[in-house]
């Protein structure tokens, strides 16, 4: 759906990214998830969506995924590797998604984000999205309560307003490219 700026792809996640995507979840959690996982979301699981965000002389420097049930969009994960984090990589994922909750006609967007990730939870109120309970305990490797959060409705002001911040969002991207280093 959107086009990053040239070098950058978004591309639809492949069996043969799995190694590469465990690399980044290694650095980016506690847990990382298994191969046989991301094998099952790829193809078992019919409401499973997933991409990946790629620099051609870099390779695969982020991805997200989604779940679509019913008329909710569920983000089920957003990722980057470190070095690339702070960049807008994070929020072009994001933005991807919800612009796919709202062509798939989705009323509403949720996630489940660390309670300590206050970087994660400023993006997602940036979007609209607010905190509407918590899940105990919900990550096994610490035992960390998750906050869910919730953005409704997706409708056409909200569509308008993922419009305006796409256009916010390539200026910070085309100013910034001398942020982008290739290494």
């Amino acid at each position: 759906m959107l086009t990053p700026p040239h070098p950058w792809q978004l591309r639809p996640m492949q069996l043969a990214d799995i190694e590469p995507i465990l690399a980044i979840e290694r650095a980016s959690f506690p847990v990382a998830w298994s191969v046989a996982g991301y094998e099952h979301e790829l193809t078992q699981n019919q409401v499973a969506h997933y991409k990946t965000l790629v620099h051609p002389e870099v390779g695969i420097v982020g991805y997200g995924g989604y779940w679509l049930l019913g008329d909710e969009l569920h983000v089920s994960i957003i990722a980057l590797d470190p070095a690339w984090r702070g960049r807008g990589l994070g929020e072009l994922l994001l933005l991807e998604m919800l612009m796919a909750a709202y062509t798939h006609s989705a009323q509403l967007a949720t996630l489940e984000v660390r309670r300590s990730n206050e970087v994660a939870q400023a993006l997602y109120r940036k979007y609209g999205f607010a905190i509407v309970g918590t899940r105990p305990r919900y990550y096994h490797d610490t035992g960390e309560d998750a906050c869910i959060m919730t953005v409704e409705p997706l409708d056409g002001a909200y569509w308008q307003q993922l419009e305006e911040q796409w256009q916010q969002l390539q200026k910070r991207l085309g100013i910034d490219a001398a942020a982008f280093p290739v290494s």
